[in-house]
């Protein structure tokens, strides 16, 4: 039986008995006001806002990550000596590395200067970004391959800077009373479908463009796809800017002395399950994103109209993975969010081993590989891909929600990296089926890190951890504010004494 963890041990009878950090004064007019300073609907409509803005700006972010999926395909035809695997693979780890920085950077942000600001940085960086790729150049074509991973490493800040900051400000704003109990499947439509939705987009978009431009102006095909992903964060920027940072985060930021060793000590076991298991998911979804349309175009006949076939292919890909998202977010209040996961991750071992091990046969019939190539992809998206983002928004306190959530999508990115890295040699020394073995690997150590490492949660009030990481924090005498303007407090500030014995009593029996 599975080792009940320290913060879980304060019952919900004391957690009842803990008024709020700092209670809202209610307004006679507006009882329902968070602050005399913010009104009931602004701060209703700045939550339906900042819900949908995450949604439409994280279809960017899924466009971005995966632009280059054909753009290695076009590079490749059009400079077939210059654009070796080793440049494919620089260019294409630009953006990892990128969003390893801004996942690190944009977490400790959003929680230091708040939600609102680290967004409105990330949509800066993409847009910047965006523009500079478009008009990649140099006096060689070495040169333009260079600046286009620079400009690839500045979206790559932004768009990695979206997971924590536009993640946890939506699933803030859906923790209202109206939308608590749906706010699992909701925090999933608004995030990993947005996300997984890019593909498809992007190959379409794609699509359009090699079909107006033609096989004889490849520069332009991949210069306009680049230059539209500049579009989506824009026409979102207006309403971020507008954008109030969620009461949740106003009653629990802390600015100052953050105490991190105690969230260390706190909340290991966690980290270990939401950055393992993200680490895995990455390693293998994202080198299988990148390097799916070469995948493809290594099974698909040659011909003159290869790239366009291709397309077309991978595009069926993208569309047979997206019900997987739909089915985690159905199914992620129904059977929690670990066993979800699990689920998930055993989708990694049976495709993976079906393809794998019968690879030499199954290219052989390219409708009957994409399928199972996107089944494999859909249960990625079902479990890890769906449960990933919701756990690490739900799994840690308010205070250090975007710090966590970033250590854990960077440890995911690192995975992603690494295994961009890897899919060459492996393809290379072991054969191309290996890739589909190793995530069949993957698949058996990402059910065992969740089933040891990750909380079984079910959509539980986020104040109710926010309320239990306060008490832990003045158990151990950390005596700092909490909160930002409207709604600051002292950390200590209506505690009952017996609650803060309680959870240092139970920390030693442990």
């Amino acid at each position: 039986m599975e080792k009940p963890i320290a913060e879980d041990h304060i019952t919900s009878k004391e957690m009842n008995d803990v008024p709020p950090n700092s209670k809202p004064v209610a307004d006679p007019e507006d009882p329902q006001a968070p602050s005399k300073e913010v009104s009931s609907k602004r701060q209703r409509l700045s939550d339906i806002f900042t819900i949908a803005c995450a949604g439409f700006a994280l279809i960017s972010d899924g466009y971005q990550n995966n632009l280059m999926t054909m753009t290695n395909v076009v590079l490749k035809a059009e400079y077939p000596k210059k654009y070796t695997s080793a440049i494919s693979t620089q260019v294409s780890n630009a953006l990892l590395v990128g969003e390893i920085l801004g996942q690190i950077v944009v977490g400790l942000t959003c929680d230091y200067y708040g939600r609102k600001f680290a967004i409105v940085v990330t949509t800066l960086m993409i847009v910047l970004g965006g523009i500079l790729a478009t008009a990649s150049s140099g006096d060689t074509t070495n040169g333009m391959f260079w600046m286009l991973t620079v400009s690839r490493g500045i979206v790559g800040f932004g768009t990695g800077g979206e997971y924590p900051a536009s993640s946890t400000s939506a699933s803030e704003a859906a923790n209202s009373k109206r939308t608590l109990r749906q706010r699992g499947p909701l925090f999933i439509l608004v995030t990993n479908l947005p996300l997984s939705f890019g593909g498809p987009l992007a190959i379409s978009i794609f699509l359009i463009v090699l079909s107006a431009a033609g096989r004889t102006h490849l520069s332009t095909v991949w210069r306009v796809c680049f230059g539209i992903g500049v579009i989506f964060p824009l026409s979102v920027f207006y309403f971020r800017l507008r954008m109030l940072n969620s009461t949740l985060y106003r009653r629990g930021a802390i600015k100052r002395r953050v105490p991190y060793a105690l969230v260390l000590r706190y909340y290991w076991r966690r980290l270990l399950g939401t950055c393992g298991a993200w680490f895995l998911y990455d390693f293998v979804t994202f080198p299988n994103g990148v390097f799916s349309g070469v995948i493809i175009s290594s099974v698909v006949s040659s011909g003159a109209d290869s790239i366009r076939s291709t397309a077309e292919w991978q595009l069926l890909l993208g569309a047979i993975a997206l019900p997987g998202v739909l089915l985690g977010a159905w199914l992620c209040n129904r059977i929690g969010r670990k066993v979800t996961m699990m689920l998930g991750f055993g989708g990694y071992l049976v495709f993976g081993l079906i393809i794998g091990c019968a690879y030499e046969k199954i290219t052989k019939i390219v409708p009957l590989f994409v399928v199972f190539y996107g089944l494999m992809l859909s249960a990625g998206n079902l479990g890890p891909g769906d449960m990933l983002g919701l756990l690490s928004s739900e799994s840690y306190a308010t205070a250090v929600r975007g710090t966590c959530y970033g250590i854990s999508a960077a440890l995911g990115k690192t995975g992603a990296a690494v295994g961009t890295e890897a899919f060459t040699p492996i393809q290379n020394h072991l054969g191309k089926k290996w890739t589909f073995i190793v995530a069949a690997i993957c698949g058996v150590v990402g059910i065992l890190v969740t089933f040891f490492f990750v909380p079984d949660l079910k959509g539980e009030d986020l104040a109710e951890e926010d309320e239990k990481f306060r008490a832990y924090l003045v158990s151990k005498g950390w005596d700092g504010e909490m909160g930002e303007e409207d709604l600051k407090a002292l950390v200590d500030e209506g505690i009952p004494e017996n609650v803060v014995v309680n959870v240092n009593v139970n920390e030693k029996a442990l």
